[in-house]
């Protein structure tokens, strides 16, 4: 089994510039609505996690997820709505929402978006994103080699409560009417193992775990 094989879907560089046209609709929609001020922030992340306990596999998942988050100010007057649901019409009402509960809710002096002197202009690229082409195969022989290796350590150890391996990928991006839009994709590595020993009477759990955002910083399980 290669865990070097091609990267499956998920592993893909997420799509920043396709989340930063959404923004900059998003902020339009929501000045359109009346709204004299307005922040977003949208994510997209996918990944891969196999959980294994006792040498065998217990589970293999796949998520993906989105969401977008939108604030609007009138004068002091702040709404926020938010929504797992990027079509047009579903983005539409949320931003309905949010100025609807905008023009009901009480003033509030301090709501407001930062001061455009304080808005980043230059964004540093900070090398958060390293994919690792991690396939099921590959998760789960690691998941089974960490928990092996745990249970070996010491022959008081005779249960597991589990290990588990995952990979996770993603981009988010951040915009406002200050003119400001921009993100950065990241991952997010881990592996992790819980076992439980035993001697005469007593009984004591203890767990491990190394957690990157690039696999090559991964601990050895």
């Amino acid at each position: 089994m290669n865990e070097h094989a091609p990267a499956a879907h998920h592993h893909e560089l997420p799509d920043q510039a396709g989340l930063e046209r959404l923004v900059g609709e998003v902020l339009e929609t929501a000045r359109a609505q009346g709204a004299a001020a307005a922040e977003v922030t949208a994510s997209h992340e996918a990944g891969l996690s196999a959980t294994v306990r006792m040498g065998d596999v217990e589970t293999l998942e796949y998520n993906r997820d989105r969401g977008l988050a939108v604030t609007v100010y009138f004068g002091n007057r702040k709404g926020s709505a938010s929504t797992a649901d990027l079509s047009s019409e579903a983005v539409r009402q949320t931003v309905q929402q949010a100025c609807a509960i905008a023009r009901y809710t009480t003033e509030d002096a301090c709501a407001g978006l930062a001061d455009p002197a304080r808005v980043a202009r230059d964004v540093p690229d900070l090398a958060l994103y390293h994919a690792w082409g991690l396939t099921p195969d590959a998760a789960i022989e690691r998941a089974l080699a960490c928990e092996s290796a745990a249970r070996a350590y010491d022959p008081r150890i005779d249960n597991s409560e589990g290990a588990s391996v995952s990979s996770h990928s993603g981009v988010t991006v951040y915009g406002n009417t200050h003119g400001f839009i921009g993100g950065y994709p990241g991952t997010q590595h881990s592996i992790a193992c819980a076992v439980i020993g035993r001697h005469d009477d007593r009984m004591q759990r203890d767990h491990w775990f190394t957690i990157a955002r690039d696999p090559a910083e991964l601990e050895p399980a």
